[in-house]
């Protein structure tokens, strides 16, 4: 099949996927038609299948370009051995890498109900990577007695949830600034997992 005359894989396929984060981040997955994603770039629905198989195609490869793209920072970030300055840097980096990123971190919880099993397994495979994380900083505290917490698994997905939450209200140009949201969830995370 050939391509629409005028596009290019390398600039159609990011705007195929930018409108679906889109659309789907606004709608939900179930809702967004194929015909939808294509109208929103500019084609005909048809020509949508040059750039990818199908619209769970289009899912998965959003979730999962997002998480490694989240790994990927993370890793980059520096790693202080002591579990209270490895705690704060997690929790100031998740809120600066998801406030940037809403429409990203929506579809990543609220959509992984429309995977197949496959691909739910895949992204789940990658979130659990960088829960884990979070669990051998909880861990290690708790093995140091400077974190207080009877399950680090539990804890984990409270703190990470308790996170999650600054991209349902915080605002650039708000009330606070980024920094200083940072810093009150921080002393919240670190009150949470300290006797």
């Amino acid at each position: 099949m050939a391509r629409t005359a005028g596009s290019h894989s390398d600039i159609t396929g990011p705007r195929i996927q930018e409108a679906a984060l889109k659309l789907f981040a606004r709608h939900g997955f179930a809702a967004v038609s194929m015909r939808q994603i294509a109208g929103e770039v500019g084609l005909q629905a048809g020509a949508l299948y040059n750039y990818t198989p199908d619209k769970q195609s289009l899912l998965f490869d959003l979730m999962r370009d997002h998480l490694n793209d989240l790994l990927a920072a993370r890793a980059a970030q520096p790693m202080p051995d002591d579990p209270m300055a490895r705690l704060e840097g997690f929790a100031r980096f998740h809120i600066r890498f998801h406030t940037d990123r809403p429409d990203e971190v929506f579809i990543a919880y609220m959509e992984l109900r429309n995977l197949t099993p496959e691909n739910f397994e895949a992204v789940t495979g990658l979130r659990g990577k960088y829960e884990d994380e979070l669990e051998d900083i909880l861990r290690q505290g708790v093995d140091a007695g400077v974190f207080a917490v009877p399950d680090t698994k539990i804890a984990t997905l409270a703190v990470i949830a308790m996170l999650n939450g600054v991209n349902t209200w915080y605002r650039p140009g708000g009330r606070l600034s980024l920094e200083a949201v940072e810093t009150i969830y921080w002393d919240m995370v670190r009150k949470a997992v300290t006797a």
